[in-house]
């Protein structure tokens, strides 16, 4: 029986020992102030995420004191603290699953805005665009699963607070992700990271794209490597053609891929245990990549689109303004409203055949019900011109018009498939 106990990820991405040195920093003339200032409130919120409850509730001293001291020193140049630190209490605010630590966020950020500081503000009132806040947090914030994430990652994200919906699930899945991400493997962690950056970029998810753009550069990557595969190793850009496979078009992938990048005598070759390690990670960042597509999750707070730093306005606060993964721009926000309103005209459309039920036969249904699918807006004809990229992960893609394709249209013959069962690592890779 699968052991559903709530796992200590005692080896995440918020290690200790990564965090800033106030005191090395403060040494070097080349820091400014103020970034001096954000490096140091980064280590502060490092330390709220520790197992020792006198040690967090240390901690959540230190950050309040040394916001309080920046909020007046600053008040009367640039009123304004440093974004991250803010984001960052923004985040905290609204997701920390600990009462006291996501009471305290909000009573700093109340604080630097009473003294004239442009604080942030969340875009989003919720998780998901499609499930109401309510409903997914109906067990309570803190629920001990949405608790053991926040020690071990460091934050709870928006796919962590719509999965809580089903703890045992979000359960396993935490497992996972931590074996896939931290665990002993062949690829570097930072590698890790950009390949899921890789896979989600084919699939247009911004939010997966952020989320392991910063624990890319937590786990040490290269920063220049976010400006773009042009930017990468040859090694890993290799990756690109059967990225595109897997995502899009996946029965097209052959025995001739593999040996391409595992065989003999090129110095870029893939060993057998790491490219199957990629692999393993660029599907599960297609399928999750789906997921937050499918459930609606909204930026994180602290993630392009997910806030602003202005007055809330009427028209932003009516309600009917979600924001999706993958929305930066004017364009971006009216895609996802339009999508956004589709699911909801079919969702009223399968309410009413519900309600008529008890009038029509079963096989009525059904035809009725695919009629109405039929007639939704909700399937792009595959020969409509492919969409362009957003810009937050257009750099991330190559070949951005290789799309999906229907995998055997009728009338036509099926293309070959590699079937696992007549397949061999061995003896079809191996020279």
């Amino acid at each position: 029986m699968l052991d559903m106990t709530p796992i200590r990820l005692s080896g995440s991405e918020w290690d200790r020992g990564r965090e800033p040195n106030p005191e090395a920093e403060d040494s070097d003339p080349q820091h400014s102030k103020s970034e001096r200032m954000g490096s140091v409130n980064s280590g502060k919120f490092y330390r709220l995420c520790s197992r020792d409850e006198k040690e967090r509730a240390a901690a959540l001293e230190a950050l309040t004191k040394n916001v309080l001291s920046c909020v007046d020193q600053y008040q009367g140049d640039s009123a304004r603290l440093d974004k991250d630190t803010l984001l960052q209490l923004l985040r905290v605010s609204k997701t920390c699953p600990f009462p006291d630590i996501r009471e305290r966020a909000a009573e700093l950020l109340k604080a630097a805005q009473e003294h004239g500081v442009e604080i942030p503000r969340a875009l989003a009132s919720g998780p998901s665009a499609f499930i109401p806040k309510e409903e997914i947090l109906q067990e309570g914030e803190e629920q001990p699963v949405l608790m053991e994430a926040f020690l071990s990652m460091g934050r709870v994200d928006h796919v962590t607070m719509v999965m809580a919906l089903h703890p045992a699930y979000l359960n396993c899945f935490l497992r996972t992700q931590h074996a896939l991400l931290q665990l002993d493997g062949p690829l570097p962690s930072h590698w890790r990271h950009y390949i899921v950056i890789m896979a989600s970029a084919r699939h247009q998810c911004s939010y997966l794209v952020q989320l392991h753009s910063s624990s890319f550069l937590q786990a040490g990557g290269d920063k220049s490597w976010l400006q773009g595969l042009h930017c990468t190793p040859p090694k890993l850009r290799r990756l690109s053609l059967i990225n595109k496979l897997l995502a899009h078009r996946p029965w097209l992938l052959s025995q001739e891929h593999i040996q391409e990048l595992v065989g003999p005598g090129d110095e870029d070759r893939w060993s057998l245990a790491e490219l199957i390690q990629a692999v393993v990670l660029l599907v599960h960042a297609h399928s999750l990549s789906s997921f937050i597509w499918g459930c609606g999750v909204n930026p994180e707070p602290d993630h392009t689109g997910g806030h602003a730093f202005r007055p809330p306005s009427p028209s932003s606060q009516s309600g009917h303004s979600p924001h999706s993964p993958a929305h930066e721009d004017g364009a971006g926000r009216q895609e996802w409203s339009d999508a956004v309103s589709e699911v909801e005209l079919l969702m009223k459309r399968m309410q009413l055949l519900q309600q008529q039920e008890e009038e029509f036969s079963q096989e009525e249904m059904v035809t009725r019900f695919e009629k109405e699918r039929t007639e939704s807006l909700l399937v792009t004809p595959c020969d409509d011109e492919p969409q362009t990229p957003p810009d937050s992960v257009s750099h991330f893609v190559e070949d951005a018009d290789f799309g999906y394709q229907d995998f055997a249209p009728r009338g036509e013959q099926a293309p070959p498939t590699m079937r696992a069962q007549d397949y061999s690592w061995r003896t079809m890779v191996s020279p």
